[in-house]
């Protein structure tokens, strides 16, 4: 039999786009819409096998229906750029497919498709529709069938006639009557207000149609439903019209023009090896240019209720599956294991009790590859067992070689390099609150398949890393870090509860007398929280000039605040208001909710494959963001106290750690020699910038000189400069040009570095760690510069955390070395911190600053500065 599928283009590649990660190949070319349509379209063919296949697209933004409703798909957000340029490539696959695409002036893809539905199955044909649009069910008829996308991009629901009728009571022609009705937000059509789809579809059972509905309008039960409908008769026959699909557009395309032929083209075969779909090309049974085959063959997993040594072998892939992201907390659901002998399953408690299993999991003989190794020691040390043997990490592998990768699932990161057998845990699983363990064989199937990817991704990755020259960076930084990290995570830091129920008690009266200031100075009490209310005070009670407006009314944001500062004394106040009511409900009171109740301790996550540039991030909680510019903030390090009486608080933080990495990278001679004979930088600038000696330098000079030192590793223009120091642009150009003049080395740096970026695609930092700038040949001027910008900075700040990394893992040996009770606790930016016993605190006066400042090499000096307290607070 004839069958012909038609599909839905813009809205499944929209769909593809937000459904899947922003992925990119390797010349920065985004490619995620069109990995997510193709593995949606070459599951369609495989399913369907159709001897007619066509891909309709809208051919612009105005339709016919524009001109009954101007208002037709008003409010939509603009296509976003990395979407709109996946386009073509979809385009271009089509054609290398043998596809037949269509577009038609005035008209959009559902009316492309409606007509073209209504031919074939006059004609014969069984015919499938693939959208993620309920309008189409309009279309379902005998012969014709639309599989509905429910979520992400090939998961689809089959409606034919009885189908519709089972999930909206009426036959499918009824839609465009039930879109009359209830309207369409998604598409800026209003129907009737206040009637939904339960009002509509009743509304329809008894009348039919909504011609049936007005012409009974005196029948309809209720008061208040009867005056919406009478009210918006006009609105509902129009919603009604542009609702309905036209199935007799002019479409001059043939179904005979439709046939497709299965035949997958060289030119098929280039354009999957060119957009890095190494995974679809195995599908066609297409060895990778190296040679080597798919990997797609089925996993045999065995479910055992106890380990033998024979399936305890070295090396061996290990999946330590826990569901939420606090790892600390968290469940383990279950664990797998992939080596030579086989792929093993064994649920959690008979896993945790199996003493064969707990030895190999801490012998250090036995090679483990792990997802997330960090993540698993930590959750399995919580439970006793000391994970050793951790031999590769595919987490920070794969973003080590590209940081766009970060935090993405297993089954992505494994299908972009050729091992497409496997699902993502959100889909596995589900998300939210639909997140649960399938019954019977389900998971244990599933987390086989992660177990043999990981096992197969290791020799890829490998391969990776030394073709970008960042094997050391993974096996002499990256995983010896992850031990530290896991150390310190487990090991915590204590905090004090009745300190911080105090400061919460002290900052709600501080609050109070600022609320009643407020009031007083407007004259009227209100609610400062609401910035409906906020905003009507300001800018009408006040006559304040507003500097930004809404679609819900004034703007009351910060940036809005600052900028009324020194208008009228209230802006100050309500600045001060809801600083200290975020510090109160995220630091005071989110602090007391994680701490541990066993350990009296805060366990904070750190995020070792996240950050762009290299640097380490906390969460659960963020110990990394306490503002503590506020003295109020600052406060907020006096919970925190070493966990043994006798010990103090120990912080170690480089200084100007990454004006120094700029002098070595730029080779700046003026600028290294400021450093080497240890003269205050900002003091330095000062003098060069404005030409004057030393003690002539005032504090407003040195202001603006670390203003300039500072914007210019972050690549600052003399607009950023000039908001920052309240100065004119011409006189922010003016610091700029002088600064560059006094430094021409870091001039220098900044236009190679750029033009490297624009010829490789990247940048590196000292230790090879890359970073991709897919935008910095981009024709769009705010997207290149801010590439640019990236390209100056992601050097010397991923530089930097190179530096503090190496700290870390030669000062964890160094304690073992001298064989000290004292811990490391805590990475914050630049700043090391400790708990030591009083007797230790000479030796680590002496060996903290020494292992930091001998890190790595550089032609400047490394300067740390130390110092402790009974408090965190105490210890700066």
């Amino acid at each position: 039999m004839k069958k012909l599928v038609l599909i839905d283009g813009n809205n499944v590649v929209y769909r593809a786009f937000f459904a899947l990660p922003l992925l990119s190949n390797n010349q920065g070319m985004y490619t995620n819409a069109v990995y997510g349509f193709t593995m949606m379209l070459m599951k369609v063919i495989e399913e369907e096998k159709p001897t007619h296949l066509l891909v309709a697209f809208d051919a612009g933004k105005t339709t016919f229906r524009h001109e009954t409703y101007k208002e037709y798909k008003g409010g939509r957000q603009k296509t976003p750029p990395e979407l709109s340029q996946q386009f073509p490539l979809v385009h271009e696959l089509l054609d290398a497919m043998t596809i037949q695409r269509y577009e038609l002036d005035n008209y959009e893809a559902d009316d492309i498709v409606g007509t073209l539905a209504r031919k074939a199955s006059n004609d014969g044909f069984d015919v499938r529709i693939v959208t993620g649009d309920k309008d189409y069910l309009q279309l379902v008829d005998e012969g014709v069938r639309v599989s509905l996308i429910r979520k992400g991009i090939t998961d689809t629901v089959d409606y034919d006639v009885d189908k519709v009728k089972e999930r909206y009571a009426i036959n499918p022609h009824e839609v465009i009557d039930l879109k009359g009705l209830m309207g369409d937000a998604s598409d800026n059509i209003p129907g009737v207000p206040g009637v939904g789809e339960k009002t509509a579809i009743k509304l329809l059972k008894q009348f039919g149609t909504i011609e049936g509905v007005y012409a009974h309008v005196d029948e309809v039960t209720g008061k208040k439903l009867k005056e919406k409908l009478e009210t918006n008769k006009d609105q509902a026959l129009l919603s009604k019209k542009i609702a309905t699909i036209d199935k007799d557009a002019p479409v001059e395309l043939t179904i005979d023009s439709c046939s497709y032929s299965h035949e997958f083209t060289d030119r098929l075969k280039d354009l999957f090896r060119e957009l890095g779909f190494q995974s679809l090309l195995n599908k066609l049974e297409v060895p990778d240019p190296d040679g080597h085959a798919s990997e797609t063959a089925a996993i045999s997993v065995q479910t055992v209720t106890e380990f033998t040594a024979e399936q305890l072998v070295s090396p061996s892939a290990l999946v330590v599956q826990m569901l939420d992201e606090n790892y600390h907390y968290a469940a383990i659901t279950g664990f797998a294991i992939s080596n030579e002998a086989g792929t093993f399953f064994m649920e959690t408690e008979q896993a945790i009790k199996d003493e064969c299993f707990r030895r190999w999991l801490e012998d250090p003989e036995m090679k483990k590859v792990l997802l997330d190794s960090k993540k698993a020691e930590v959750a399995l040390k919580w439970r006793g067992i000391k994970l050793q043997g951790i031999a590769f990490d595919v987490r920070l592998a794969t973003y080590l070689i590209d940081t766009s990768e970060a935090g993405q699932d297993l089954a992505l990161l494994a299908t972009k390099r050729g091992i497409s057998n496997i699902e993502t845990d959100d889909v596995f699983y589900g998300k939210g609150a639909k997140r649960k363990i399938p019954e019977g064989e389900a998971q244990a199937q599933h987390l086989g398949r992660k177990a043999s990817a990981l096992l197969q991704l290791e020799p890829k990755l490998i391969q990776e890393l030394i073709e970008n020259k960042q094997k050391e960076l993974l096996f002499e930084l990256e995983l010896p870090l992850a031990r530290v990290l896991a150390r310190m995570e487990y090991t915590g830091i204590k905090a004090s509860s009745e300190t911080l129920k105090a400061m919460g008690e002290e900052l709600d009266r501080t609050l109070d007398v600022i609320e009643h200031d407020i009031y007083a100075m407007a004259g009227v009490t209100f609610n400062i929280n609401s910035p409906k209310q906020l905003g009507e005070i300001l800018f009408e009670k006040l006559q304040l000039p507003p500097v930004k407006k809404t679609k819900t009314g004034y703007s009351t944001a910060a940036d809005v605040l600052e900028k009324l500062r020194g208008r009228h004394e209230v802006i100050g106040k309500i600045l001060d208001f809801r600083q200290l009511g975020k510090l109160k409900s995220t630091y005071v009171e989110g602090l007391l909710k994680v701490i541990h109740p066993e350990t009296g301790r805060v366990h904070t996550c750190y995020n070792q494959a996240l950050t762009q540039t290299g640097r380490l991030s906390s969460t659960d909680p963020n110990l990394q963001n306490i503002p503590i510019r506020l003295e109020e903030g600052r406060k907020i390090r006096k919970a925190f106290l070493p966990s043994e009486a006798g010990w103090q608080i120990f912080s170690a933080d480089y200084s100007q750690i990454e004006l120094r990495v700029l002098a070595h990278i730029a080779d700046d001679d003026n600028l290294k020699q400021a450093f080497i004979e240890d003269m205050d930088i900002h003091t330095k600038t000062a003098m060069d910038v404005f030409g004057v000696e030393k003690d002539e330098v005032t504090s407003l000079m040195r202001r603006h000189a670390k203003a300039v030192n500072f914007g210019i590793i972050y690549g600052i223009s003399d607009y950023g400069l000039s908001q920052n120091l309240g100065i004119t642009r011409k006189d922010a150009a003016h610091f700029i040009e002088k600064y560059l003049q006094s430094y021409p080395g870091v001039h220098r740096y900044m236009e190679n570095i750029v033009r490297q970026a624009k010829t490789d695609g990247y940048v590196t930092t000292l230790l090879n760690r890359r970073r991709y700038l897919p935008d910095i040949n981009s024709r769009n001027f705010n997207s290149r510069s801010f590439a640019e910008r990236t390209a100056m900075n992601t050097p010397i700040q991923g530089s930097a955390a190179d530096v503090i990394k190496k700290a870390m893992i030669n000062m964890d040996q160094r304690l073992k070395d001298e064989k000290l009770e004292a811990r490391m606790l805590l990475q914050v930016h630049d700043e090391l911190i400790f708990e030591v016993p009083e007797q230790e605190l000479e030796v680590m006066n002496q060996i903290v600053p020494d292992v930091m400042e001998h890190a790595i090499k550089l032609s400047v000096p490394l300067k740390v500065e130390s110092s402790y307290g009974p408090t965190w607070y105490d210890a700066k």
